[in-house]
Order: structure tokens, then C-alpha cells, then sequence
């Protein structure tokens, strides 16, 4: 999901891989939301915020990677990431996401700790500015909020 301030700042928010299976994919630990129900509960969160956002999905790695950079190249405000199995395996991710200068807020869905052992390492969440899991699709709007709130604490 990419997304723009509507005063000049750019937003990137980058949806993981599977989410595009959001509402069929396991239910019962993912719930029965789809994609277009996050993106639209992202794009109203963040018009309360005055914000715009492009929304965008990709099931590829590099692709995010590409779109982390994208975001430091047009000046973005910060960036919602989901990066989905890739948190746990991921350097190019993280390093990624080290390299930019844009906040980034990691969300998760699921609560990551509460799964199998192997989730409980993220390699995104000690270089991000923010992390969130387990508040189901709303983990979105709470990102957003929560990256408006330090774009105003900054000035």
C-alpha cells in the first residue's frame, strides 16, 4: 500500500506476500476480512488523518524491497509494512528498511508470538520505528494513527 499526504509528504505502506488470499487464507488466524476491507479501513483512517494512500500488494521480495527504496527516493512520510513470512527470513528486507530514512511501522495481522516459535524473530522490528501485531485488520488503522502521531510530534 503506498499512500500520500495530501499536503506533498508521501506515505508508502507495502502489503507481504498471501495477503492477496486475505478472507480464504487459514480464518481462523488471519479472520475472514479481504484485502479491499484493509485497504479500505486504510484509506479512511488515513483521510482522517489527511492523508492519501496507494495501496499496493505483491507476493515478491524484491518488489518490496524496490518499493522501501521507492519511498525514500520521493521523500515519504513513513511507511506500513507487512512483510508477512519475510519478517522471519528477510535480511534484504531489513536491511532495507535500515537504509531508508522514512519511519516504517511493522504490522502483523496474527499476534506473531503467540505462533510457532519460528515467527517470534522478526529481522524488520529492531531497525522499524513502530511494530504492531495481533489487532487483527485493525493493526492497519493503528499504524496509520500511530505514524500520523509521530509525523505531528515532529513537525
Amino acid at each position: 500500500m503506498l499512500a500520500r499526504q495530501l499536503h506533498g509528504e508521501n506515505r508508502l505502506c507495502a502489503q507481504r506476500p498471501n495477503l492477496n488470499l486475505l478472507g480464504t487464507r487459514e480464518p481462523q488466524t488471519y479472520g475472514r476480512a479481504t484485502l479491499k476491507d484493509v485497504e479500505t479501513l486504510a484509506r479512511d483512517t488515513a483521510a482522517r488523518h489527511k492523508l492519501d494512500v496507494e495501496f499496493r500488494q505483491t507476493n515478491h521480495e524484491g518488489e518490496l524491497v524496490d518499493w522501501i527504496h521507492e519511498a525514500q527516493a520521493k521523500q515519504a512520510a513513513g511507511i506500513v509494512l507487512n512483510a508477512g513470512g519475510y519478517t522471519h527470513t528477510s535480511v534484504a528486507l531489513r536491511d532495507a528498511v535500515a537504509a531508508v530514512s522514512v519511519p516504517v511501522i511493522e504490522v502483523h495481522i496474527s499476534n506473531i508470538f503467540a505462533r510457532e516459535d519460528f515467527r517470534h524473530l522478526s529481522y524488520i522490528a529492531p531497525v522499524a520505528s513502530g511494530t504492531l501485531c495481533g489487532f487483527g485488520i485493525a493493526g492497519y488503522g493503528l499504524a496509520i494513527s500511530g505514524l500520523a502521531a509521530m509525523l505531528e510530534a515532529k513537525g
